[in-house]
């Protein structure tokens, strides 16, 4: 596994397994079959209820602690200084853990952003006592980083983000480039996504992609997760599949060339398939969070 050194020294693998939409009944084994795959890095989130499997997988591995990286997500019902430190608590005891390798904010709240910065405020202080190892932002647009960066004492160690051949986010990829910050990709083979007139599809049936991939001996999934990694980019994939686990992290014995990368890059749409940052609201996305 090939690693990237975050803006603070922390060691992050390039190559992770994600848990978003992952029912918690199927979470353990899922994880389980990804450490047993040679998966290092675990990305779940408070808001997918399901960070006590991961801890109980992790627990119940042959691996050390320090051999998995941990990372979770606080939601915007937790925002505020207070409230962000007490959300700590609750994903560190569901996860079985004293310390978390990298906590990061779930997503902006543009409605009421003094909450956001009072929560990053508690993601530094988290960082400053050693109760994480890095901190960051997920979903954050450049204006959102700009502002938060104006105020901010610690620069984020990572912006996750919502990148696929169909949608590339490149003036972002810019910006947390200029930064310092590690671009984390989730849907990093674009699932469900959406052209420019409306319509959709997969990126796993892409001609290019496929064209690319049977010239490597490689699937369509195989080259996009090559494409981010060559590109800087930390990834995220997430299947219950076991051979599909499997292969999501067989990427390390090839190489794209620069007219490959070229092509991926030219398929983008500008089209986004999650929510559109500017749309996040307590009213809307608000959930409570269990303690337990």
């Amino acid at each position: 596994m090939e690693t990237l050194t975050l803006n603070n020294g922390v060691e992050m693998p390039v190559l992770g397994y994600g848990v978003f939409q992952t029912p918690p009944d199927e979470t353990r084994t899922a994880v389980r079959e990804a450490l047993d795959a040679g998966y290092r890095h675990i990305d779940t989130a408070a808001a997918y209820m399901n960070e006590r499997e991961v801890g109980e997988a992790i627990a119940a591995s042959d691996l050390e602690r320090s051999d998995v990286f941990v990372e979770t997500k606080v939601w915007i019902s937790d925002y505020g200084y207070d409230a962000t430190l007490h959300a700590f608590d609750k994903s560190a005891g569901k996860l079985g853990v004293d310390q978390i390798d990298l906590l990061i904010l779930h997503q902006a709240l543009p409605s009421r952003f003094d909450l956001t910065l009072d929560a990053y405020r508690a993601l530094e202080t988290l960082l400053a006592d050693g109760s994480v190892r890095a901190i960051g932002v997920s979903n954050f647009m450049p204006d959102q980083l700009a502002r938060l960066l104006d105020v901010a004492s610690v620069v984020p160690a990572v912006n996750q983000i919502e990148v696929h051949p169909y949608f590339r986010q490149s003036a972002l990829l810019d910006v947390d480039a200029e930064h310092e910050i590690v671009s984390q990709a989730w849907s990093p083979i674009g699932g469900i996504t959406f052209y420019r007139d409306g319509s959709h599809g997969s990126t796993l049936e892409d001609p290019m992609i496929n064209e690319i991939a049977q010239a490597h001996d490689k699937s369509p999934a195989q080259v996009m997760l090559r494409w981010h990694v060559q590109q800087g980019r930390q990834v995220i994939p997430k299947s219950v599949t076991p051979s599909r686990i499997r292969e999501n992290i067989d990427v390390f014995d090839f190489a794209l060339t620069d007219d490959e990368l070229a092509a991926i890059d030219g398929l983008d749409t500008g089209v986004r398939g999650g929510p559109e940052p500017e749309a996040i609201t307590l009213e809307s996305f608000g959930r409570d969070i269990p303690e337990a």
